[in-house]
């Protein structure tokens, strides 16, 4: 592929796909692949600037990293791009056992030089705000500091309990570190003090992004730099900070526009998220016309998994049979999670995204769907894996809610070959937003 801007790994799937929201956004043509593609799968997206590979890291161990992270950061280099991505979640969500990005740090090092590694988290876009180091995050109307957040400081694998986000990694890695602060940044002074702490020694540079205008200057800083460090780590605020810097450059468009898909008649959602966000999408659409489907994931998981999954699935078919959608769904809220229940059975937490996706890709399969819907970060990872996709493009964004766009699956297998389908983080999206799927609906 030639004259790449970006190759990005997503430490999971529904982040991965916001990335590509925002590079599509911005006119930078993206592919996600789900696994490492060959050279026939690459070739057929040899027009794209930026190419993704969606992972599972997120929901990992640091010896999972080590054993293949390096593997992926050798591929997306290889590839030639100008800067790689280490994409993480927009809360910063992790810890030195779960998802270290600490960790991640450490072997992109490895590949991609020594030289200090450029963070940038704050992304105005999708209501995340860095300022002194200090994450703060959105939560319906209001914005809080991380630690506070109604949501991530209590969430079930990783709770964000400190908002000083070079604290935070400090725990997960001995690398040195360093901040370049709204101050130096408000004056214009974003180059020197980046400058001035790789010369001493900083492995790590934070860059705080509150802002338009700052963000504009972090985007011109880390593309200013990518000779000398080519490997940057963050959330989607990564890209929306360079496509400024390409459109200064001429090397991107401008704003994309894009036509809704228009409607369809039944939408099958399988979700796996705990999130309040996600609690009041299933109510709202479970009061407009929706099924609703409870799933027990301790049966889901144990020695009968198949007999309850095939519940699940006739529950399914019955549902969108008879001309309904349909959501299956394993909590309603963080009060019906059973995360302490499901860990007590190691490999669980996979072994139940799988086993969701296992019961969509039935009910794609047998009701002949042209659209689906997985939510849940952690869960859509390791679902989709299911249902035989390799690759996804954008198909809609949705501009008044980003990071979880309709996109198109490319396979192999023709049956899943254009099958339309959204990835939903826990914390993405209006309560109407299962219903804005089904109609393809812009906003």
């Amino acid at each position: 592929m030639q004259d790449l801007l970006l190759s990005y790994y997503g430490d999971d799937l529904t982040g991965s796909t916001d990335v590509m929201e925002a590079l599509s956004l911005g006119g930078v043509s993206t592919v996600l692949f789900l696994r490492q593609p060959d050279e026939e799968l690459l070739s057929r997206f040899g027009d794209c600037r930026a190419v993704g590979l969606a992972g599972t890291a997120r929901s990992q161990t640091p010896d999972w990293m080590d054993a293949h992270l390096s593997l992926a950061f050798e591929w997306l280099k290889g590839l030639g791009a100008a800067l790689c991505h280490y994409k993480v979640c927009s809360t910063f969500d992790s810890s030195p056992a779960v998802g270290s990005i600490g960790r991640a740090i450490e072997i992109g090092r490895g590949v991609f030089g020594d030289a200090p590694v450029p963070v940038v988290v704050g992304a105005p876009q999708i209501r995340r705000y860095t300022a002194f180091a200090n994450l703060f995050a959105r939560y319906r109307e209001h914005v809080y500091r991380i630690d506070r957040h109604p949501v991530m400081s209590r969430h079930p694998v990783t709770p964000m309990d400190e908002a000083d986000l070079l604290l935070h990694l400090g725990k997960q890695t001995a690398l040195k570190s360093g901040l370049v602060d709204l101050a130096a940044i408000g004056a214009g002074g974003a180059a020197t003090e980046a400058d001035r702490l790789s010369g001493e020694g900083a492995a790590i540079i934070l860059f705080d992004v509150a802002s338009a205008e700052t963000q504009r200057s972090v985007g011109a800083e880390i593309w200013r730099r990518r000779a000398s460090s080519p490997f940057v780590v963050g959330s989607s605020g990564v890209e929306y900070a360079l496509i400024n810097a390409w459109k200064t450059a001429g090397l991107a468009p401008g704003p994309a526009s894009y036509a809704g898909a228009g409607e369809v008649d039944r939408l099958a959602v399988v979700s796996g998220s705990v999130s309040p966000t996600t609690e009041r999408q299933i109510a709202h659409a479970l009061a407009n016309g929706f099924d609703g489907i409870a799933l027990d994931p301790l049966e889901l998981v144990c020695e009968r998994g198949d007999v309850a999954m095939e519940d699940a699935i006739r529950l399914g078919n019955a549902s969108l049979t008879a001309g309904r959608s349909v959501i299956l769904y394993t909590a309603m809220g963080p009060q019906a999670d059973r995360g302490s229940e499901i860990d007590e059975k190691p490999g669980a937490r996979h072994l139940l995204g799988r086993r969701i996706g296992t019961i969509l890709q039935r009910l794609i399969a047998e009701q002949g769907l042209k659209r689906a819907v997985i939510a849940g970060g952690d869960t859509s990872s390791h679902a989709l894996g299911e249902l035989g996709v390799d690759a996804l493009t954008v198909l809609m964004p949705l501009p008044q809610t980003p990071g979880s766009p309709l996109c198109t699956a490319h396979s192999r297998d023709a049956r899943v070959d254009g099958l339309q389908i959204a990835l939903k983080g826990g914390q993405i999206g209006h309560d109407d937003y299962f219903e804005t799927i089904r109609r393809g609906a812009l906003n």
